[in-house]
């Protein structure tokens, strides 16, 4: 099987999950897929940092997930997919992540949605 290596141009703000990241966010990743289950769930909520570093998190991936800081956990090596466990433990749901990724406030982006159609203005 020929596998051909594909370069893509870089997205400004955009962090591409490849192999390279795949590597640097395995440990995060995994941490993360362990949140399927409820008692992992609550272990990470009762003892975050010792459940960090069962998982062998770097001080960067730890940091970032002090923070609550979804995209330092994607320059991390963090997946989105797995990631929106982690997010779902802190309360954040997409919206908050599209705050983070624009620099707006949460109040801020939602009000730039209702502006732009995408979503319709609360009663």
């Amino acid at each position: 099987m020929n596998i051909k290596s594909h370069s893509a141009p870089g997205i400004a703000g955009t962090t591409i999950f490849g192999p390279r990241q795949a590597r640097k966010g395995y440990a995060l990743n995994r941490m993360c897929f362990s949140f399927n289950d409820a008692t992992n769930r609550m272990s990470f909520l009762e003892h975050e940092d010792e459940y960090c570093a069962r998982y062998g998190l770097t001080e960067e991936q730890r940091e970032a997930v002090r923070r609550r800081d979804v995209l330092a956990l994607l320059e991390a090596g963090g997946n989105i997919y797995y990631l929106a466990k982690l997010a779902g433990i802190f309360g954040l749901d997409m919206q908050d992540i599209g705050a983070q990724q624009t620099g707006l406030t949460l109040e801020q982006f939602k009000a730039k949605l209702v502006r732009t159609g995408e979503q319709p203005a609360e009663a």
